[in-house]
């Protein structure tokens, strides 16, 4: 009897790793999850993990999966993996790790002024752009590496995206996507290759063009898996590995997103709206768009950096109660949390919340902080709590605004995925604030699904990735406006929360002058 041939997509994420089996239909066959630890703070607002710590966590992901289904493992004709964003890892010349890996959550900064020829640092003066560039600089954990540990970085060999590093261990080649290509790295979003010799990001960054892997389009093989690999898998040797992109890249592909009037929302550790565009546009003038998972398309992306991580924030602050009655009861407790939500009308009476928990760089800009206002003697916890959701719900969608005038195309229906969308009550009023239909994917995994998609279209299972995305994609649950609630949210965003940044900002700035935070 003949097997289907199955793809293994490997979802190294901020909380979790997954090791998922999709078949051509885009079915999810078998699942392994092994726990992460996010990361290590040897000092306040670090994030460090060690790079074999991930590697170790596919392998016991992979042997859950093996442990929790008895599909023969010949089926898999193609691994792909799918990883976070924005996480730096330094291999020496034998490919050994010299430190812990920074995870993008690290806030540290580098010192100093960065150093910017005089023609340029005129013309960043005229574009209003000298702060960003400063910024960049500062945010560039390669340039805090070689200012701090200099020891380190003269060692550095390879420079690599936890991606690239995950695909040496995997192929025993410096290979890595196109679409991962997201963080501080001298990489041309516009061409998708590394940037020419004579652009400024090699003067602004650290980094050498011969530290950086060689880059391959997503989809495109490269490699097979190595014997030491295979075994670390549970696969045979010479398995075709093949380029996926970020997790938030797969995610959308996932989510089907192939268009400007598709926005795909994430309600992860960081909310993001994305439209997926065949032309270069800026969401924001002067910072780019990411590369998509589909070659050759540009990823529009409007970003709050802490996102659902609020909610995990009031959970923590708030929420013991609906913890112990969980843990009580035996249920997962954001079945209560959603009750929360239910005891309060929308419009929280009245309670208005700015999501601005962490700065940003352009919009809003680094002065930046969260803000709630519109208290009452009728507010409660569970008003908190779903002001937290309507304020990350109004963020977006000034976002998706922001994206529809920049695309000039207007959004005409929202798919959400990440693990608040598992909340109706979330989906709900992301629809009745939007004024649009909110639709879940079919699958929960869209990152990996997205991965799969990659790997099918590189297999030859796919001519191209629209037919891929229509046979391996389908809509779960959709929410539909409520006129009534919608009429009510859109007075609420236009008349208030459009008004509070503006508003807001002069005090922010002052805050940040007196107490020095955020820096």
């Amino acid at each position: 009897m003949s097997v289907e041939p199955l793809i293994l997509a490997i979802d190294n994420g901020t909380q979790s790793t997954r090791a998922l089996l999709f078949n051509g239909r885009g079915e999810l066959v078998g699942k392994g999850q092994d726990g992460i630890e996010p990361y290590r703070s040897p000092e306040p607002g670090w994030a460090e993990q060690d790079p074999d710590y991930y590697w170790q966590s596919i392998g016991r992901a992979c042997a859950q999966l093996w442990d929790n289904t008895a599909i023969p493992r010949e089926a898999v004709a193609g691994v792909a993996l799918t990883t976070q964003r924005g996480t730096v890892v330094n291999l020496d010349a034998s490919g050994m790790p010299l430190r812990p890996a920074i995870v993008w959550l690290d806030q540290r900064r580098a010192p100093g002024p960065v150093r910017v020829p005089p023609f340029w640092r005129v013309v960043l003066r005229l574009l209003g752009l000298s702060g960003t560039i400063q910024k960049l600089g500062e945010q560039t954990q390669a340039n805090w590496i070689a200012y701090n540990q200099p020891d380190v970085w003269a060692r550095t060999s390879r420079y690599l995206l936890l991606s690239g590093y995950l695909n040496w261990r995997l192929t025993g080649r410096f290979v890595d996507s196109i679409g991962s290509q997201v963080g501080y790295l001298p990489f041309d979003y516009k061409r998708h290759d590394w940037c020419r010799p004579n652009d400024l990001k090699w003067q602004l960054m650290a980094v050498k063009r011969s530290m950086l892997p060689e880059l391959v389009r997503p989809g495109k093989r490269m490699g097979g898996l190595t014997p030491e690999a295979a075994t670390h898998l549970g696969l045979p040797s010479g398995v075709p590995v093949l380029a996926a992109a970020s997790d938030k890249a797969c995610e959308i592909l996932g989510c089907g997103g192939l268009s400007p009037e598709t926005a795909c929302m994430s309600y992860g550790t960081t909310a993001t709206i994305n439209t997926t565009n065949d032309r270069y546009v800026e969401p924001t003038r002067f910072l780019p768009p990411y590369p998509s998972a589909v070659p050759g398309r540009y990823s529009g992306e409007v970003m709050i950096y802490r996102g659902f991580w609020m909610v995990s924030w009031f959970k923590r602050q708030f929420g013991q109660r609906e913890q112990a009655i969980a843990e009580e009861r035996g249920i997962a407790p954001e079945a209560l949390f959603d009750e929360l939500v239910r005891e309060v009308p929308p419009g929280s009476m009245g309670l208005m919340l700015q999501p601005y928990w962490s700065p940003g760089v352009r919009q809003p800009g680094p002065e930046a902080k969260g803000a709630i206002i519109g208290f009452g003697d009728v507010h409660t916890r569970a008003h908190i709590y779903r002001a937290i959701l309507e304020g990350l719900a109004y963020a977006l969608r000034e976002g998706k605004e922001r994206l529809e005038r920049r695309n000039r195309v207007p959004v005409q229906c929202l798919r959400v995925a990440g693990g608040g969308s598992q909340s109706d009550e979330a989906l709900q009023l992301t629809a009745d604030i939007f004024g649009l239909p909110a639709e879940r994917p079919h699958t929960y995994e869209t990152s990996g699904l997205g991965a799969a998609i990659n790997a099918a279209v590189g297999l030859g299972w796919y001519a191209d990735y629209d037919s891929a995305v229509a046979a391996m994609t389908r809509l779960g649950e959709r929410f539909d406006p409520d006129p009534e609630r919608q009429a009510l949210y859109d007075r609420l965003y236009r008349e208030v929360y459009q008004r509070m940044y503006s508003r807001l900002s002069p005090l922010y700035h002052r805050i940040r002058a007196i107490t020095g935070y955020p820096e």
